[in-house]
């Protein structure tokens, strides 16, 4: 994770920093009902190739949104969830939700 001095001045820049990927969005969106295996990821996600979601899933696990949990079985299982710093972030997809549906409705 960035050191605060790292970090950009605006707090607008930084959260588009941590979640300003349109795959990120829909991670989270995805991941806020609860816990989930990569396939049913990439499933609910629909477009993303494999390569992309997983580099997409190290990256916010690396920034403190994602929990990976790896379970040693056979066939090996992995599973993601949001961390308590990624359920924060509900708000914000909330009202871009609202935002969605008003402006949805509006040019219908």
């Amino acid at each position: 994770m960035p050191q605060t001095g790292e970090l950009p001045a605006c707090p607008v820049e930084t959260t588009l920093m941590l979640i300003g990927d349109k795959w990120k969005v829909l991670i989270l969106r995805d991941l806020l009902p609860g816990t989930k295996r990569f396939g049913e990821l990439k499933k609910s996600i629909g477009s993303v190739s494999q390569k992309v979601l997983t580099a997409q899933l190290r990256d916010m696990e690396a920034k403190g949104l994602v929990r990976r949990q790896a379970y040693a079985e056979v066939p090996p299982r992995v599973e993601y969830s949001l961390t308590e710093l990624g359920r924060s972030l509900k708000p914000i997809l909330d009202a871009m939700w609202n935002w969605g549906e008003e402006y949805k409705a509006r040019n219908a």
